[in-house]
């Protein structure tokens, strides 16, 4: 099981690098969208699947745990990270959606039409002049 899991996670890994480097900015989200979910498959696969043993509920009234039981930390960091990666997505729809207000465009390539097309002139002293 923990095989197929590892496949499957580089497979998202293979998918979402695919579709980060295109010059559209909503592949460029749900391939970051992907990387987020390959990334928690990947530690939760990490943590050791185990069936039937809980990780914090002790069996039969006992007050601590018996081996084996289930690692909670792997639980607990995906957890963690899917609020993390909720945030930095809905942070990027934001920022992707103001660009296309703005522009009219998703392509990453126009978003380099807002910066200078020429270096800045610099003065016989050394120092750089700055715009007006």
């Amino acid at each position: 099981m923990e095989i197929v899991l590892a496949i499957v996670s580089g497979l998202l890994f293979a998918c979402s690098f695919y579709l980060m480097m295109r010059r559209n900015l909503l592949r460029f989200v749900i391939g970051l969208i992907i990387l987020s979910n390959a990334v928690n498959l990947l530690i939760f696969t990490m943590g050791r699947l185990t069936r039937g043993e809980p990780p914090l509920i002790p069996h039969h009234g006992a007050s601590t745990l018996a081996p084996p039981y289930a690692n909670p930390l792997p639980q607990a960091l995906i957890l963690t990270a899917i609020v993390i990666s909720f945030g930095l997505l809905a942070f990027t729809l934001v920022l992707v959606y103001r660009n296309y207000t703005v522009g009219r465009t998703v392509d990453a390539d126009a978003l380099q039409a807002s910066e200078p097309a020429r270096p800045p002139a610099i003065n016989p002293e050394g120092t750089p002049r700055l715009p007006a």
